[in-house]
């Protein structure tokens, strides 16, 4: 099968120009709004306990402070290079592989935030319940999490849009047309299969987190029970949901059906949805690994289950998703 319009040769760099006045104040938007949680970070390696209240678990392993703390510095600095790059006449000249990964794994830390802090802060004005969005026990005073996801949240509106002018500019042509016009050399046997694994173990994983949102129990440990509130099917239905999307966008645009969807339309939930599940898997997968010296803690095997699917489903679905890209730009 032919493409359904000559594209023109791929991945070529726009002529360097100034940034106009909206893509300068996304740029400026997305550096400032890194400013309060840097600061927070560098404080707390610093030494000062600004926000965090007396007896939180924060303060039981200093040494763990001040390295997770210098990581995620450096994470969040990488922000304020996305946002240059993206509106700058060197950025065109950037490698796409180069700018893939980094942009894939800042939307999937950041979409969950997005989507999932407001709808605790919804939760927490219809319940009137004032525990929700901060933990039951103490670990960081309330306001931090709204100066922290407040900052995130504007950071990932910002850098979305600038990422979006970016590749509409430079890469637009690779999403133009419908699925029923693409190659079958964009997605061959090996991606199908891919895909189907990648959609099979996402079923999976979602069934759980949609059984957690329902109410069940089954596979956790007693004190997460205990401590279940409104926070907790809230975000658990996320769980269910991005695994949901991207398994079903991510078919949609290797099957090559229905014909008459945009590709745009099944390209961007997939390549959204697969870096929330994959990234958030990951890091929960990290965090649940990490040695806890109260066995009331321990995160189960079911969840932790739940946490390897996640990251799996997401990273074999981004796959299948970067197969396409690559092949849809080499067919230019």
């Amino acid at each position: 099968m032919t493409e359904n319009a000559p594209l023109p040769r791929a991945d070529l760099p726009s002529p360097p120009r100034r940034p106009n006045a909206a893509r300068r104040a996304l740029r400026g938007i997305a550096i400032l709004a890194c400013v309060p949680y840097v600061s927070l970070k560098v404080a707390w390696v610093a030494g000062s306990e600004i926000g965090i209240p007396p007896g939180s678990a924060l303060l039981e392993h200093r040494l763990t402070l001040v390295i997770a703390n210098s990581v995620t510095v450096v994470a969040d600095a990488l922000v304020v290079v996305l946002a240059l790059l993206l509106t700058q006449a060197w950025g065109r000249r950037v490698p796409g592989r180069l700018l893939a990964l980094p942009m894939w794994a800042a939307t999937g830390l950041l979409t969950p935030i997005m989507t999932g802090y407001p709808a605790q802060l919804a939760v927490a004005a219809l319940t009137d319940d004032g525990r929700t969005a901060a933990p039951r026990e103490p670990f960081l005073d309330s306001w931090v999490f709204g100066v922290v996801y407040g900052g995130f949240i504007l950071q990932g509106l910002a850098l979305g849009a600038l990422f979006l002018l970016y590749a509409r500019d430079r890469w637009g042509h690779l999403w133009s047309g419908r699925l029923g016009g693409l190659s079958s050399r964009t997605s061959g046997p090996g991606v199908r299969a891919v895909a189907v694994a990648g959609s099979v173990i996402g079923v999976g994983s979602a069934a759980l987190h949609l059984l957690w949102a329902a109410g069940a129990t089954t596979g956790l440990s007693a004190r997460r029970i205990a401590e279940r509130d409104a926070d907790f099917p809230v975000l658990e239905a996320q769980g269910f949901v991005f695994p949901a999307v991207a398994v079903v966008f991510t078919l949609l645009l290797v099957l090559r059906r229905p014909a008459r969807i945009r590709i745009r339309t099944a390209l961007a939930p997939a390549w959204t949805a697969s870096a929330a599940v994959g990234c958030w898997g990951a890091y929960m997968s990290l965090v649940a690994l990490l040695p806890e010296a109260d066995p009331t803690k321990h995160v189960p095997g079911l969840v932790q289950l739940s946490y390897a699917g996640d990251m799996i489903t997401g990273f074999l679905l981004a796959a299948c998703v970067a197969v396409f890209l690559r092949r849809r730009s080499a067919g230019a």
